[in-house]
């Protein structure tokens, strides 16, 4: 073999190199906008007549709070409540409001017709919303906003969202608002358990609120150059021009498709028919973070697996001409990122275990070029599989956290770094319920379906300073 390094381990360094640089690169390029974004003036909410579709499987722990908080900040909004077959008290807290608001609307879904997805949720609510519409109602003026059942948005929302450089701009058709986690300070989120299971489900919340305040932010700011920005189940306001668009197949009801990640996939659409969606995080919505493990992993079980499921779209990406090179590009390896967290997470721990294996096995001193071999291969992991998931922590309190100290938000990052790479087990099993075809929607149930009543967290004034 001789003393020159072996093309296992060369060959191992030069591509955890390469993959490192060009990973950190991508972020740095993220960074920079995120970093600089200021907020921008509001504008007038009353420009626009709104709409907000709520909807609600099981939803009796948390519906009746949202529904009053949604009627104070939204006080002119028509709220559109869709029942999909609760099994619970859902439909009955519902009536209850709605026999002293004649401006919330419950929409029922009844079996076998219903828990077919969100999509066909949304659209039910869509049709009969737009056949309340008054006859020579304006439909760029009309806005549907979406919501989950626990979602509180911030005071003055609606006036961000008509922005002038957001929906006031008439060729802005929707509008993504930030997401934060508002438990995300709760030092106790289970009271019958002890400190250790405490500090694991308080860092769970904690890493939801970074990924959606600090890293989901910093992509959209990215997406928002590529034309290519997406929308989230919770904090999402379109145009009802836009959405009839693509309401271009009668047999599915309306403009939402059905995949597991139907929010992304609308988006998708909004591109691919040359609308633009814009991205903001001068308003926010408010919901739980989970702070169990397992419920995580449903939810983001059935995130991956979309993502798999619109992998479809690629071809029609390709051969679109409304969207630019980058866009494209941005879409595909927003498409292929589950793909690539299973190649990851397959390949890497064997590539170092292999390289590792060659380095031990060589005597000490007849190792030419080995340390610098080793300290390549070393580095290589190290940006690639700790500096780029790390450095979101520090970012984190710069942006939203400042009160915070340093140390505090080191240690943040290093646990968002496993917090990422514990994905892949949601990607593995999502690819298992992908090859199987099972398809189904599987709802996370929230923190108040099975916490005790004294451990439900209280939503704190969603105006808090950031």
């Amino acid at each position: 073999m001789g003393d020159s390094p072996s093309v296992v381990v060369a060959s191992t360094t030069t591509l955890f190199l390469v993959l490192a640089v060009a990973s950190v690169g991508y972020l740095v390029a993220l960074v920079v906008p995120f970093l600089r974004g200021r907020p921008r003036p509001a504008g007038d909410a009353s420009r626009f007549d709104w709409h907000v579709i709520v909807p609600c499987l099981n939803e009796a722990a948390v519906i009746g709070e949202t529904l009053t908080r949604l009627r104070e900040l939204f006080p002119g909004a028509h709220l559109w409540i869709v029942d999909d077959a609760s099994d619970d008290d859902t439909a009955s807290l519902v009536a209850r409001h709605r026999r002293s608001d004649r401006r919330i609307h419950l929409v029922r879904r009844e079996l076998p017709g219903a828990r077919t997805g969100k999509g066909d949720a949304l659209n039910a609510a869509y049709r009969a919303l737009v056949a309340s519409l008054p006859a020579g109602t304006s439909h760029d003026r009309v806005v549907i906003g979406v919501f989950d059942a626990d979602g509180i948005p911030a005071p003055g929302c609606l006036d961000v969202v008509a922005s002038p450089h957001l929906l006031g701009d008439p060729s802005v058709d929707a509008v993504q608002i930030e997401v934060r986690m508002r438990n995300r300070d709760e030092r106790r989120p289970l009271a019958d358990s002890g400190r250790f299971r405490n500090l694991i489900a308080r860092s769970l919340v904690r890493m939801q609120d970074i990924e959606f305040r600090a890293a989901v932010p910093a992509i959209q700011a990215g997406r928002s150059f590529t034309g290519t920005v997406s929308l989230g189940g919770n904090g999402q306001f379109v145009r009802l021009a836009a959405l009839q668009a693509l309401d271009d197949a009668p047999e599915r009801g309306g403009p939402w498709h059905n995949s597991l990640l139907d929010d992304y996939e609308l988006a998708l659409h909004l591109a691919l028919a040359g609308r633009t969606v814009a991205f903001t995080r001068d308003t926010w919505v408010e919901q739980e973070g989970l702070w169990s493990a397992r419920r995580l992993l449903v939810q983001r079980t059935r995130w991956s697996q979309g993502t798999m499921q619109c992998g479809r779209h690629l071809r029609t990406v390709w051969r679109s001409r409304r969207l630019s090179v980058p866009g494209r590009m941005e879409i595909t390896y927003s498409l292929l990122q589950p793909w690539l967290q299973l190649l990851v997470s397959l390949v890497c721990p064997a590539l170092l275990v292999v390289a590792v294996g060659h380095l031990a096995g060589r005597s000490g001193g007849s190792l030419i070029g080995g340390g610098t071999t080793r300290g390549g291969l070393l580095l290589g992991y190290l940006l690639l599989a700790v500096v780029q998931f790390g450095m979101w922590g520090p970012l984190y309190r710069a942006k939203c956290e400042q009160g915070q100290g340093f140390w505090r938000s080191a240690g943040w990052g290093f646990a968002y770094t496993a917090y990422v790479w514990c994905y892949s087990l949601a990607t593995w099993r999502a690819l298992g319920r992908h090859l199987r075809g099972h398809g189904t929607w599987s709802k996370t149930r929230r923190n108040a379906e099975i916490a005790p009543p004294r451990a439900r967290t209280t939503a704190p004034d969603p105006a808090r300073a950031r």
